[in-house]
């Protein structure tokens, strides 16, 4: 699986402001931004960004999911400090 794919994935099923993708061929990292995330438990911003990779997780084309959101003020804060992925 390429991460354009993973991008296309969860792009096509939630709009977002930014979005960084790494994949090592079985565990894929993800930084989502979106003013949405504002709004959402920590649950469901979790569910937000697996529900659209859940075949290729399910099917085994990705074995590990780290997910990281973000609004754009914690996105801008946050990354002053640390780096994406």
């Amino acid at each position: 699986m390429e991460i354009s794919e993973i991008e296309q994935l969860i792009n096509d099923a939630i709009e977002l402001d930014e979005l960084h993708v790494a994949f090592d061929g079985s565990q894929c990292k993800v930084i989502a931004v979106a003013e949405v995330f504002a709004e959402l438990s920590r649950v469901k911003k979790q569910q937000a960004i697996a529900k659209p990779l859940a075949v290729a997780i399910n099917d085994g084309r990705i074995h590990a999911l780290t997910v990281k959101t973000f609004t754009p003020e914690q996105w801008k804060k946050d990354k002053m400090f640390n780096l994406p992925l």
